[in-house]
């Protein structure tokens, strides 16, 4: 049977194989021959002192020395005078930290689903020495700092410079780490130095950090920004980007053999040291923090955190803690990076374009790592976020139609003005005022959890759709309908919800399935609020280990989920849409034998 002739069930269901046989042989002609196992490191662990570079020698200074002095404190309040009682914490004894996931080896996720890095890890022990437990929430940069002043999170952890313009927003401690800006740019690039960077050229940074600070005010250029590392790394070894200017640390964790990418430049900010971001008006909590980051230097856990996770030599004449910290005894950097470099094999040969893309999109070990941890948290999340979503749009959006339809301004107007502001506001506003601006004030009900804020983001958003989406339906409904029911005793009331809301609710089915699919992608955007590992969606999930691998394979996994998802709801839409326009094959069955009777009755007489 052909396809023009064959049912309409049967067509698609073959041109549905057909196309999902086309995706197999590309994907194996892609990915042939398989990748090497285990082909991309997990980046979110210690690389040990073994891994130890030394600090650049075309090291350019940007800005004044000194000026650490003025923001470190002079010394630090003995722990044995520490009360924890007093820290004005959201919940009491427990560190809240708003914390990132995807810029190894400093903030990371690892392989077991726990917040680790440098930063955390040194967080987690200062932690101890105060007796405090901590619970680690992932956010986006750019909104942290907004979080931390709002008292969202009690501290901000992700590698965050002190520099002025911050401290306007939120207080800090004293500097745990430094940091310094790496240049790369694609192999053969004319960009040899910072000062090649001009006007035109595409540089790549991340929204929020020092480095588009350093972009914009010292170089005075316009970057291309990023949400994400991992992102604007890709998009420079896919030659989207001329140059990243990057957090040197991360770029080299990031870069691997063969990859179409090189460091040309580095620059240094000594001024501006690296510290834990606190609300401004917890002064005590800065305090606390300062007091157990001394004790960490003092004990030696800070040298052995800092050469297992980020081994490089201290610029002179810095140190971490207060000026009173005793200056830490760390191994010799720059010897274990020569000895290294002395045995070394030279760099990989590069790759072929298809390659690179085979191995970023098509890695299968990548894939089976990814899945289960799919399963296990990110789909039951992200169907958990949806459906609760569901219900709130679905009873909020009966009430805003029939408040719609109502002859009173008094329900009319304000069902109005709902539905244009929660349509008209980008979805991840409404969710950031609704989780920094509502959260705080129910704190206490959600225990500062903003997986609750996030249904009810996701809830609100949704009424206002499904609302209009009911609204048309009910009054699309011939006003016939109503007027022979109420001529048969119906109460109004009892005629709408018995006659004419059913028939109105029929007609608009696929329209209320496509808004349930569009709430289902939508969900990846709660991970703004900021979430426990457990509490991860399907996107967060694949977003986490494509930060430990580097690859983007654990995205594209991440995505067959969306479409394992959608796609069997897109279909149903088109089935209830035909048996609605169609009807049943039963009636047709009926409607055919009535007319055949009917023909012959009118034959025999």
């Amino acid at each position: 049977m052909s396809l023009r002739n064959s049912p309409r069930g049967t067509r698609g269901a073959k041109l549905l194989g057909l196309a999902a046989t086309m995706l197999i042989v590309c994907g194996l002609t892609l990915a042939a021959p398989p990748a090497p196992a285990r082909a991309d490191r997990n980046q979110c662990a210690p690389g040990g002192p073994d891994s130890a570079s030394a600090m650049p020698k075309d090291l350019t200074t940007v800005g004044g020395i000194g000026r650490d002095d003025d923001d470190t404190t002079p010394t630090v309040e003995p722990l044995s005078a520490v009360d924890v009682n007093a820290l004005g914490l959201g919940t009491g004894g427990v560190l809240t930290v708003g914390t990132l996931s995807d810029a190894p080896p400093s903030i990371c996720v690892d392989t077991t689903g726990q917040f680790s890095g440098f930063d955390n890890q040194l967080l987690m022990a200062i932690a101890k020495k105060l007796g405090l437990q901590v619970r680690f929430m992932s956010t986006d940069f750019s909104a942290l700092l907004a979080q931390v002043a709002s008292h969202r999170f009690d501290v901000g952890s992700a590698s965050v410079k002190a520099t002025e313009p911050r401290r306007r927003t939120v207080g800090f401690t004293n500097g745990y780490d430094f940091g310094y800006y790496s240049l790369v740019v694609p192999p053969g690039s004319p960009i040899k130095n910072f000062s090649d960077l001009a006007q035109g050229q595409r540089i790549g940074v991340v929204q929020g950090t020092v480095e588009e600070s350093y972009v914009v005010d010292d170089l005075h250029l316009q970057p291309v920004k990023y949400p994400g590392f991992s992102t604007v790394y890709g998009s420079l070894k896919t030659h989207q980007l001329d140059a990243w200017v990057a957090p040197a640390a991360l770029a080299a964790n990031l870069m691997k053999p063969g990859d179409p990418a090189v460091v040309v430049a580095h620059a240094f900010t000594p001024g501006d040291f690296v510290a834990y971001a606190v609300a401004k008006d917890n002064g005590p909590l800065i305090a606390v923090l300062n007091s157990g980051l001394d004790a960490v230097i003092a004990d030696g856990t800070w040298a052995r955190l800092y050469s297992e996770w980020v081994p490089r030599p201290l610029p002179p004449g810095w140190k971490p803690g207060s000026k009173a910290a005793p200056a830490p005894t760390l191994p010799d950097f720059a010897a274990i990076a020569a000895s290294r470099h002395h045995h070394s094999l030279g760099p990989a040969a590069p790759k072929s374009t298809l390659a690179q893309l085979r191995d970023q999109f098509f890695n299968w070990d990548l894939y089976r790592e990814a899945i289960p941890t799919l399963l296990k948290t990110g789909l039951p999340n992200t169907l958990i976020l949806t459906n609760s979503a569901i219900v709130i749009g679905l009873l909020l959006g009966m009430v805003l139609a029939m408040a719609g339809m109502s002859n009173s301004r008094w329900l009319r107007w304000p069902a109005r003005v709902y539905t244009d502001i929660f349509r008209g506001l980008p979805e991840v506003v409404i969710i950031l005022i609704i989780g920094m601006g509502i959260g705080p004030l129910v704190g206490g009900l959600t225990d500062n959890n903003p997986y609750p804020l996030g249904i009810a983001a996701l809830g609100l958003m949704a009424a206002a759709y499904i609302g209009e989406i009911l609204r048309s339906g009910i009054q699309s409904v011939d006003a016939g309908q109503l007027e022979a029911s109420r001529a048969l005793g119906f109460s109004y009331p009892a005629a709408m919800r018995l006659v004419v809301v059913p028939q109105g609710i029929r007609r608009v089915l696929p329209a209320l399935v496509n808004q349930f699919i569009a709430l289902l992608k939508g969900s990846a955007l709660v991970y703004f609020l900021g979430l426990v590992a457990q509490e991860r969606e399907l996107f967060q999930v694949g977003r986490d280990l494509n930060a430990q691998t580097g690859n983007l394979s654990p995205l594209v996994a991440a995505g067959l989920f969306y479409l394992l998802l959608t796609i069997p709801l897109t279909h149903l839409v088109n089935y209830i849409d035909n048996r609605l326009r169609r009807g049943s094959p039963t009636e047709h069955s009926d409607k055919s034998a009535e007319i055949t009777t009917s023909t012959l009755g009118q034959g025999m007489t």
